[in-house]
């Protein structure tokens, strides 16, 4: 099981955008339903940071989040839309509940 975090914060007037960027990976997803795959966006009160979480069963790096043309078409542009660039981090669970169970 792989777990990852990533953080970053857009440029004023740039929110709505990403928020409609990341709209349609959600759309796709449901659509899709790839397997192995549970994935949550947060906007931070601030209304320009944003914090993605993804949790992959598969222990290799296979990505099905990576495969979607929504996603491709997300990242392509991300940095530009941003002040502070993507930063991705790996999370080490100590325990939950009710996180990403199916």
């Amino acid at each position: 099981m792989k777990r990852m975090m990533v953080r970053y914060k857009v440029k004023a007037g740039r929110a709505i955008e990403n928020e409609e960027y990341i709209l349609r990976v959600f759309e796709q997803l449901h659509r899709e339903k790839p397997s192995g795959l549970s994935y949550a966006t947060f906007k931070l009160e601030d209304e320009v940071s944003f914090i993605h979480i993804v949790s992959q069963e598969a222990a290799d790096d296979h990505n099905p989040l990576a495969e979607l043309s929504a996603f491709k078409t997300f990242v392509a542009g991300v940095r530009d839309r941003c002040d502070e660039p993507p930063v991705a981090v790996q999370l080490i669970e100590i325990g939950s509940y009710g996180v990403f169970e199916r």
